[in-house]
């Protein structure tokens, strides 16, 4: 049977059992072509088909539906089915066509930016990562798309949740390099800077061949981050980092690299001119938002520097050092990190002094041990895994032929001595 119905009364009767399913599937394969072209007939026989039991077969009826042109009326509605199948399939069937799967699901997010309504696909999205997903350590081509939504709808906090799962899986880089990237933004926009370093420094440190416009994206956040972070940017990308990257980032991002070399002056009516002269080309990058927050933080970073030098100190005294306005802009200053603890003092309200304090943590109540306890235990996983991976690629043959190849391009004198049972 040829003919739609046909095909509708075949997914009806062969979605019972998983043999079934398995030849229903080379059916649809076979007809997927003539599903495109009636595409424009095909959206009343949705409602033929159960989601939850005939998850494969209203897969490709989707997917064939939502192929054409998108209206507002259309898109709307579109959104709406296919969150509700993504929400009721059956992951054992549409593991079975993921491609159409993903592709259904980008569709949903392009609808929803059609619409300017991100927010309505952020909890289908995760669902559909849900039941694409083998396990929680594989990376899907759904992350980023999720990550993008949440972005987009300002869901930093739903974000996060799937970026506290450690990745082990990863099937295209791409994938990987926006992952991290928009993850890094995320992070960046919940203020976990310390994280934000972590997946902005992936994918300036990912493999690649040639330069690309994600990399460099990110290296110009990892710039402004690491000041607001750290107060400081490393002079140069980690010997691990990719050669293309290690030699020709820098001069993609030479504005940036600038504005932290002046930032590392310390001298805030200089970076101030630098950022002045500079705000249109932070602006088309849509970064000035960090840029004023790095501008901000060098105060921060002057007040910690008068920590390692004095006990005590005015307000007055250290609205003048670090060129703030006022004593009580200094104050306010003051009394902001310490409540994010990035200083310990007091404030004697009476003379308008600032006692210094050393870190009062001592590392033995409950909740640090429990911490150190929990980080101890993800490291020993994390060794068990890399041991796998690194006994698995010294046993590949492709690596093998690889390196067997290229060793003679390479003076091994200059490496640590391999142990005996990874000689090759």
């Amino acid at each position: 049977m040829n003919s739609v119905e046909g095909l509708v009364t075949q997914i009806q009767g062969l979605s019972s059992s998983a043999s079934d399913v398995l030849s229903l599937h080379n059916v649809l394969k076979q007809a997927d072509d003539s599903l495109h072209a009636e595409s424009t007939r095909l959206l009343p026989f949705l409602d033929q088909l159960d989601p939850s039991k005939h998850s494969l077969g209203y897969l490709y009826f989707l997917e064939a539906c939502t192929a054409g042109p998108v209206t507002t009326e259309s898109a709307s509605s579109f959104v709406l089915i296919i969150a509700r199948f993504i929400s009721s399939c059956a992951a054992e069937q549409i593991r079975l066509a993921p491609d159409k799967f993903i592709s259904v699901c980008k569709r949903l997010k392009d609808q929803v930016l059609f619409l300017e309504e991100p927010l309505r696909a952020v909890a289908p999205m995760l669902a559909a990562i849900r039941k694409l997903q083998s396990s929680t350590e594989n990376l899907t081509t759904l992350h980023p798309e999720f990550l993008l939504l949440c972005l987009l709808a300002k869901c930093y906090k739903t974000g996060l949740s799937i970026l506290e799962e450690d990745i082990f899986e990863v099937d295209q880089p791409r994938d990987l390099y926006l992952y991290c990237y928009y993850g890094g933004m995320i992070c960046i926009g919940k203020k976990c800077f310390w994280k934000a370093l972590e997946l902005l420094h992936n994918v300036v440190t990912a493999p690649m061949s040639t330069i690309n416009a994600i990399a460099v994206e990110a290296y110009k956040k990892y710039i402004l981050v690491s000041l607001i972070h750290h107060g400081q940017l490393s002079t140069s990308l980690p010997k691990y980092a990719s050669t293309v990257a290690q030699r020709n980032l820098k001069s993609f991002c030479q504005p940036y690299v600038e504005l932290a070399n002046s930032y590392t002056n310390g001298k805030i009516a200089d970076l101030e001119a630098y950022v002045q002269a500079n705000m249109e080309k932070f602006g088309s990058d849509n970064n000035l938002g960090l840029v004023k927050q790095v501008v901000s933080s060098i105060y921060k970073r002057n007040i910690q520097r008068l920590t390692q030098t004095y006990l005590t100190l005015s307000l007055q005294d250290i609205a003048n050092t670090v060129q703030l306005n006022s004593p009580k802009e200094a104050e306010m200053h003051v009394l902001q990190m310490i409540q994010d603890g990035e200083i310990y003092a007091t404030i004697n309200q009476k003379d308008g002094m600032v006692r210094f304090l050393e870190d009062p943590e001592q590392y033995k109540t409950c909740e640090m041990i429990e911490r150190v306890d929990s980080s101890i235990q993800r490291l020993m996983t994390l060794s068990k895994k890399l041991t796998v991976l690194d006994e698995l690629m010294s046993s590949d043959p492709m690596y093998l032929g690889k390196v067997g190849r290229e060793r003679q391009r390479f003076d091994f004198d200059d490496f640590d001595s391999v142990p005996q049972r990874f000689n090759i």
